[in-house]
């Protein structure tokens, strides 16, 4: 065989036959989730969902709303958080553009055809979606006679414009804040109105430039208590197993003890008629039940009772088990830790496909036993080691059989002396 040499400059084809194009075989794991999809009425369903949002008849074609969705399930499942990163690896893999269904003789979309896509569609369009896999769920039977939900809360990273946090003693904004350093260090008078420029400097040259979250706070972020957020994450989680055709009908709700509150307690168990399972925190001082309701007691008695018993820390134990889990799957793997979005209707349309392509996952996990591309792979260099492995064993009798004949004509081949007897008494 000849040696294969590298080209520095090579000239492109002028023109390329359709048939001589590299194809892929693709992913096995992608194409059973296009199985899937496509059993289940997929591309039709969001076609006619967003028919609404674009125009009968002018502008050019638009990127297919399931090419559009399966970018964003491409991300959860390689991990990628940005639209950037998406769109360069769907460019890059041929068995990604097999699972999009875009030949080598398009482009693929561009991150910003994303972006455009993103803001045409509302975030109620994002939702049915959701729960149109949440009903694929349901028919695979993992939803069937449902009753406990588990509520806990992550954090989602993200980069605050300076302009829109102020500190939380004064209420000083960026700009009022950096205005009274300076009059602290005596580069303007009191009175005296800075530019901006000399604002930039000051910000510039200045030390001890770290901004914590004990300190500052966003007027555009919600700061709500875990306690006040149980009740409508519950309600809007029936709301969507309602959509989706389920016959799940929720009776139980655990939470950790971030969300114990007597009022909280209350309205979940006398008002939405759930039982509940939240983990009490460690009270340092007996409570005090004076001037208030009768329910808020008894519903703090009843959540104590059972937490206590077994089963409610059996629950517990799945809680952090099984709700933890899910989050280092979509925030940890899933690349949904960090946004570089604007505005929260938009994180929440980032986040709750990320979310839907995590249920596509527990899906295709107990449909063909693995829940993303990168477990196939695994799975794949498992078996191979314990092919390999089972080679060995098998070998092994024929490698230590030369080993015992070596040792044997050892044995035979050393000098046997004579025994020596004791001499009689």
């Amino acid at each position: 065989m000849a040696l294969g040499r590298h080209k520095e400059q090579r000239q492109p084809d002028f023109w390329v036959a359709t048939a001589d194009l590299p194809r892929s075989e693709g992913h096995v794991f992608y194409r059973k989730l296009n199985q899937l999809l496509r059993d289940a009425g997929f591309d039709p369903f969001v076609e006619t969902l967003c028919e609404p949002y674009y125009h009968d008849t002018q502008g050019r074609p638009g990127i297919p709303p399931g090419v559009y969705f399966r970018m964003l399930v491409v991300g959860y499942f390689e991990g990628i958080g940005s639209q950037r990163g998406i769109a360069w690896r769907c460019a890059d893999s041929l068995s990604l553009r097999e699972f999009l269904g875009i030949p080598l003789t398009e482009n693929t979309p561009d991150h910003s055809s994303l972006t455009r896509v993103r803001d045409r569609l509302p975030l109620e369009i994002h939702a049915a979606v959701f729960q149109f896999v949440l009903q694929v769920a349901e028919t695979k039977g993992l939803l069937k006679q449902a009753k406990t939900i588990a509520v806990d809360a992550t954090t989602l990273e993200a980069n605050a414009a300076m302009k829109s946090i102020v500190r939380r003693d004064t209420g000083e904004d960026w700009k009022a804040y950096l205005k009274r350093l300076m009059q602290e260090a005596g580069v303007i008078e009191e009175g005296e109105e800075p530019t901006v420029e000399e604002i930039a400097r000051f910000d510039r040259k200045r030390k001890d430039k770290k901004v914590s979250n004990k300190e500052w706070r966003s007027e555009t972020d919600a700061d709500e208590a875990d306690s006040e957020t149980i009740g409508p994450t519950i309600r809007e989680a029936q709301d969507h197993l309602i959509a989706a055709d389920s016959e799940a009908n929720l009776q139980e709700a655990v939470a950790d003890k971030g969300y114990h509150k007597n009022e909280t307690l209350a309205e979940l168990e006398f008002t939405d008629g759930l039982r509940t399972y939240v983990a009490e925190p460690k009270q340092t001082h007996r409570r005090n039940w004076k001037d208030k309701p009768d329910e808020q007691r008894q519903a703090v008695a009843n959540n104590r009772r059972r937490i206590r018993g077994k089963r409610g820390r059996a629950l517990q134990r799945q809680r952090s088990e099984k709700v933890e889990r899910s989050f280092a799957h979509v925030c940890g793997t899933g690349g949904s830790r960090r946004t570089w979005l604007m505005g929260i209707d938009k994180v929440r349309k980032r986040y709750l496909m990320s979310a839907m392509a995590h249920n596509l996952g527990i899906v295709m996990r107990k449909l063909f036993g693995t829940g993303t591309a990168r477990s196939q792979q695994a799975e794949g260099g498992l078996a191979a080691a314990l092919y390999f492995a089972l080679l060995n064993v098998v070998g092994l009798p024929r490698r230590l059989r030369p080993m015992r004949n070596r040792f044997s004509r050892f044995l035979l081949n050393q000098p046997t002396a004579a025994p020596v007897l004791a001499p009689a008494t």
